[in-house]
Order: structure tokens, then C-alpha cells, then sequence
């Protein structure tokens, strides 16, 4: 018998429905008419052992314990989902053939390996174990998923990187934690202190950000705009480019701090004759926007339609599980493989079928174009998120639904238009020995842009995307180099240095998503790729709202803003643990280990290091910072409707209290 763990019973359900019919359904599987089974897990049946499981002694928060490491980890079962662990033994038992089809993700890669583990599975059974990959939860997609099993032990690394970060995550969690409820006692701090590896520098980005705005000083600064005639009447205006020599009376940004500098050069340059020192033409072109990841999909639905990350999660999980309409959502992918470009006709097919409105005044999609996206070699356990071969029929999705699928339809039909080209003229011109450049840009095909220029406030097109638009450009008369120009009146642009803005959902997940722009230390810069984050992209709208649901942020209109608690406890703790510096390392590290290019305990003993420092600091000062804050401050963000995957966890004795929290282990 080969049996099929699944990650959760949508999933399990869905390769059950193309084996061999008729079906025998049982308590928390399916059997074929094969004999072969299909079987699941809820999410995790097992979690991390609590510290009092190791000893007694460790259910009393008390600082001497600390750090608390164990020798030997123990897992146990979720009560929630016993019966389920329960059926999956005996299945486990029977089989002859084990197949892990948890979801395409290093979570689930090990949400179905630890169940295989804690049942003590070994030789040519576990040896024999194979991977079932699904990206598509329909019929013909389960199908050929089938056909291409590989090896589970191919994924190892994989495995291994899950439960690194999964082990990571209790260690430093927990111990943290622990440590500053603690001190944060001695100074009338009532609370819990929650201490996370990816949720504390993630508060302590908007708290920097919320203090750099207070304490924020606006400057002038002054600009000069030439006023240019050709010889024909022609009319147009250039910028002055400040010399070397202007370097004194400039900021750090090149922005030019004097009045009087500026009035002189609007003098100088005043009903005086000009010439074009230098034309440069180009033709230009921009390729075709990747299709989507989750977190660019959600940093997409945020500037749009005001839609939080967690919410773009749970409807595109919708469209996946419920609908079937997109592809495996929780991907950091924005790559497909080049095989499904032979499913491109039948995707795109079933897209203008049921929501034709994506290409109307845009020409037909040109399946003959294959965009830069499809690329093997950027492919490993998924893919990016993509509509599906089933023909989507609006009407029955509600109005976010829609919002989420014509996002993803729209940036799959991108692939198949060309690209956008157009041709760029840079002019200096030189007035009074003075610099002055302006730019222009005429389009010669539109390509995909086509399908983003058309407003639609239904659909929330804009075409203020960065990603997809570039800036506009004024249009400049028929030039060569050395024309006779004359420069009108001068004009004098005072403006004013804008404060940096409080972050968004949009923009809070950036950083997360790019986190090396925000990495103080160089050397640890130079190691992370752009693309190194906080999180991962399952993860990260979670850990957005579970710093509301602490009390630790707040939503000020569409702006995120720290409260007080958050505020203290950031300025309670070392610098390295409130900023992305550590923790965007460790998730270098662990990516790193899913790619084979390190291991598990090159990344926990320095991480064991660093605890223990971080633990005697904690012992060594107060948090001096939250003397005086009440744990209830700040006005905790509500929302009508959330679900959260933390759990409730009761840690009895501290300060000779009760105390229950809601602990992640993030």
C-alpha cells in the first residue's frame, strides 16, 4: 500500500480525487480502489516540548535557569489533533511505500518528516520515501505532479533548515522572553516581553522610524530651473547641476543649502545666451514584470487597495484551497519552470475566458513571447503564483477575491507581450559656464505596459507603480550638439527636506522582504543577496500582526506607528537584538542550508553564543527604558475578524504570579 501524508485534508483530498475510484472514505483518510491511501496532518501534529518537560524546575520563570538549552529535544503531540497522529500510525504501520506531500515549502517539507521521525520510521522504508510536489490542487495538475515524484531524501537540507529555524525560533524566544518579563519586573513592569528572532528587529525598524520623524528637522534647500529657447521659438527647461566647487554649500544628498548661492546662479544665468553641450539618445526597453510571490503580491495589494498582508494571505490560501483558481500561494518564487510554458496556452485561455476585461484596449496576447520568468535554474521546491488551466468565473468571488485573482492574472499575462521600449534623450546644456540637464522619453511600444496604463478603479489598476511605470518626462524640441540656445529668466525652486514617512504594509513589508537595505553592519551586507529577508514569505504577515495583537504596534490611518510598550522595550534592549543585523544573517544561514551549502550545526553554535551573551546582558541591566509604562499602553490594534496560529501557552510563577502569554516563537 502506498500511502500519501498531506499537509491538511484540502490537500489530501485533492490527490485522492485522481486515484482509482471508487473511493472508501475512513476516519481521517482515503482509500483508493488500488488499495493505495491518502492521509493527513492538520498543519503540525507535534510542536516543541515546553521547559518544564525538560525539568520540572524551569515551569518558575527564574533568571538562574537561563539560558535554557536542551541536550536533547523533545517533541510532543498537539492534544487538538491527537486522534489524527493517532490514525496516521496505524496507515504508517500498514504501508509498504511512504509518500511526503506536505506542502512545497521547507515548513512543510518538515511538518510531514517530523510524523515519519516521531513514528520511528527507518530503513528501506524511509530510504524508499518519495516526494510528491503540488502547486496545483486541479485534476490534471495533481496528475502530472504524480508523474514526477523524487526522492525525499533529496530534500534533507530542506528539512533540516526547517527545524534549525524551528529550534532557533524556541531558543531564542523563550529565553529572551523569559529574561526581560523578568527584569522588567524589577522596574513595576507588569507585563509579558515578548522577545522574538524576526519580530523584535522588525519593531525596532519602526520604532527607529517612528524617532527619526520626531526628531526630524526640516531644511531648504534651492534649485535652478534655466528657461530655454531655440532659435525656432522652441521652448524648454533644464536643471542646474551643482560643481565640485559648490560642495561646501550642499548636504550629504548633493541638495544645495544656500539661498544666496542659488540667487546668484538664477542672476548669472538671466537673459544669457546658452548652448547644448552634450545630447545623448538611447533606445531603451523594460522587460516584462515577474509574475508574483507572495510578498510581492501583497506589497502590490497594499499600495492598491489597502489590504494587510495576513488578509492577501488568507484570500489567495481562498483562491488555492477553495477555488482552485492560483497556484501554491505561499511562494518566494517569482520564476516558473520551463515546462510549464507548454501549459501557457490553457492557462491563458481559461484567464481571457472568464476575465476578459484584463486586456481590454490591449492587443491579444502573443503566446509566441516567453518572458525571462520561465528559468529552471531559479526553480526549486515551487513556483511563482500563476492562475490556473480552471476558467475563473468572477461573479462567484467575492469583491477581494477578485482584487487578489486579477492581480495575478494580469502580471501572467504580462509574460506574453514585449517589452516595453522606448527611446531616452539626456541634454546638458551649458549657460554661463554652468551645467544645466534635463531628460525625455518618447514611447515606441508599449509591450506590457499596455495592459497597467488603462485607470481602473474597479480593478485598482493604477499606473503610479513603480515596478511598472517610470517617470514622466517632458517632450524636447529636435536638438544637436552645439546649438545656439537662450536661457530666459532664470527661475529660483525653494523647497523643503521631507521627515522620512512612518511605515505602511506596503512598505514595512519591503523591508522585511529586502532587509539588507536596512543591515548597519557592512560586513554581514556584503554577504546577504537582495533578495535576504525577515521571515519567510508564510511568515511574515503573521509577524506583522502579532505585534499588533501584542500591543506592541499600532495603526494610525494607513501609517504603522510603535506604541509606548513597544517603544520601551526596544530602548530596554541591545542594540543587536532590535536590529535586522543578526537575524537577516541566521536567515542567510538558513536558506543556505536548504541549498546544501551549510549545515545544522554550523548555524546553532554560534547562535548558542550569541544567546548566552544577550542572556548576561539582560542580567547585567536593567530595562530602565519601561520604568513607568503601563503593559495596557498604546491602544491595541483590533481587527472585527482574525485568526492567529500562536498559541496560548500558561507559565505559572512569575514574581509569585500567574502569567499567561500568547507565545510565538518568532
Amino acid at each position: 500500500m502506498i500511502l500519501y501524508i498531506a499537509e491538511k485534508p484540502s490537500l489530501g483530498r485533492a490527490i485522492a480525487d485522481v486515484l482509482p475510484k471508487p473511493h472508501k472514505k475512513g476516519d481521517g483518510h482515503i482509500i483508493s480502489a488500488n488499495g493505495d491511501c491518502v492521509s493527513w496532518c492538520i498543519g503540525h501534529l507535534l510542536e516543541q516540548a515546553e521547559p518544564d518537560e525538560y525539568d520540572p524546575e524551569f515551569k518558575s520563570w527564574k533568571f538562574e535557569h537561563l539560558p535554557i538549552i536542551p541536550q536533547k529535544w523533545k517533541m510532543k503531540v498537539k492534544p487538538k489533533t491527537r486522534s489524527q497522529l493517532t490514525v496516521l500510525r496505524k496507515l504508517v504501520k500498514q504501508a509498504t511505500q511512504l509518500v511526503n506531500a506536505g506542502d512545497p515549502d521547507r515548513e512543510g517539507q518538515l511538518l510531514v518528516d517530523e510524523v515519519i521521525a516521531h513514528f520511528g520510521v527507518k530503513g528501506e522504508k524511509l530510504h524508499s520515501t518519495q516526494r510528491l510536489l503540488i502547486n496545483d490542487l486541479n485534476p490534471q495538475a495533481v496528475k502530472r505532479a504524480l508523474g514526477q515524484m523524487r526522492s525525499n531524501r533529496e530534500f534533507i537540507p530542506l528539512s533540516t533548515s526547517a527545524l534549525a529555524r524551528s529550534r532557533a525560533d524556541w531558543l531564542y524566544g523563550l529565553n529572551m522572553t523569559r529574561a526581560y518579563t523578568i527584569q522588567g519586573r524589577k522596574v513595576g513592569y507588569q507585563g509579558v516581553l515578548s522577545v522574538g528572532r524576526v519580530q523584535t528587529p522588525l519593531l525596532g525598524l519602526v520604532v527607529r522610524r517612528d524617532e527619526d520623524i520626531t526628531n526630524f528637522i526640516s531644511n531648504a534647500f534651492f534649485e535652478v530651473l534655466a528657461d530655454l529657447t531655440t532659435e525656432k521659438g522652441e521652448n524648454f527647461k533644464a536643471k542646474w547641476q551643482p560643481s565640485v566647487a559648490c560642495q561646501a554649500y550642499m548636504d550629504e544628498e548633493g541638495r544645495v543649502l544656500s539661498k544666496g548661492l542659488a540667487q546668484n546662479v538664477v542672476s548669472r544665468i538671466t537673459e544669457q545666451p546658452a548652448h547644448v553641450l552634450s545630447l545623448e539618445s538611447k533606445d531603451k526597453q523594460q522587460n516584462q514584470p515577474l509574475p508574483y510571490s507572495l510578498s510581492a503580491l501583497q506589497i502590490d495589494a497594499a499600495k492598491r487597495y489597502g489590504m494587510s498582508a495576513k488578509e492577501v494571505l488568507d484570500i489567495c490560501q481562498a483562491l488555492y484551497e477553495k477555488h482552485k483558481l492560483i497556484t501554491y500561494p505561499r511562494s518566494d518564487s517569482r520564476y516558473l519552470p520551463v515546462e510549464q510554458y507548454s501549459m501557457a496556452s490553457a492557462v491563458v485561455g481559461a484567464v481571457l475566458n472568464g476575465a476578459s476585461e484584463l486586456i481590454i484596449g490591449s492587443e491579444q496576447p502573443d503566446l509566441k513571447i516567453k518572458s525571462k520568468a520561465w528559468n529552471d535554474k531559479k526553480i526549486d521546491a515551487h513556483h511563482a503564483i500563476i492562475p490556473t488551466e480552471k476558467m475563473v468565473n468572477l461573479k462567484v468571488l467575492s469583491q477581494r477575491e477578485c482584487q487578489i485573482y486579477l492581480q495575478v492574472a494580469r502580471q501572467y499575462l504580462a509574460q506574453f507581450y514585449g517589452p516595453y521600449q522606448y527611446h531616452e534623450t539626456l541634454v546638458v546644456v551649458d549657460i554661463a559656464g554652468g551645467k544645466f540637464k534635463t531628460k525625455a522619453k518618447q514611447d515606441r511600444a508599449l509591450g506590457w505596459k499596455q495592459l497597467f496604463t488603462r485607470e481602473d478603479p474597479k480593478n485598482g489598476v493604477s499606473n503610479d507603480n513603480k515596478d511598472h511605470e517610470l517617470d514622466t518626462l517632458q517632450v524636447l524640441p529636435k536638438l544637436v550638439k552645439g546649438q545656439p540656445l537662450h536661457s530666459g529668466q532664470g527661475v529660483l525652486v525653494e523647497k523643503q527636506t521631507q521627515a522620512p514617512k512612518h511605515f505602511t504594509d506596503a512598505t514595512l513589508l519591503s523591508a522585511m522582504t529586502g532587509i539588507n537595505r536596512y543591515v548597519t553592519d557592512p560586513e554581514i551586507r556584503k554577504i546577504l543577496k537582495d533578495t535576504d529577508g525577515l521571515g519567510t514569505e508564510a511568515t511574515r504577515g503573521g509577524i506583522i500582526e502579532l505585534l499588533f495583537k501584542r500591543n506592541f504596534l499600532i495603526r494610525q490611518g494607513k501609517f504603522i506607528q510603535a506604541t509606548d510598550v513597544g517603544r520601551g522595550l526596544i530602548n530596554s534592549l541591545p542594540v543587536s537584538a532590535t536590529t535586522p543585523d543578526m537575524t537577516a544573517l541566521w536567515e542567510s544561514n538558513l536558506d543556505a542550508i536548504s541549498r546544501k551549502e551549510a549545515k545544522y550545526l554550523t548555524f546553532m553554535a554560534p547562535l548558542l553564543n550569541t544567546l548566552s551573551s544577550l542572556i548576561s546582558q539582560a542580567g547585567a541591566q536593567l530595562p530602565s527604558a519601561l520604568q513607568g509604562v503601563s503593559s495596557s499602553m498604546g491602544g491595541a490594534y483590533k481587527r472585527k475578524s482574525s485568526t492567529s496560529s500562536t498559541k496560548k501557552t500558561r507559565y505559572p510563577q512569575i514574581g509569585g504570579k500567574k502569567s499567561t502569554m500568547s507565545h510565538s516563537t518568532r
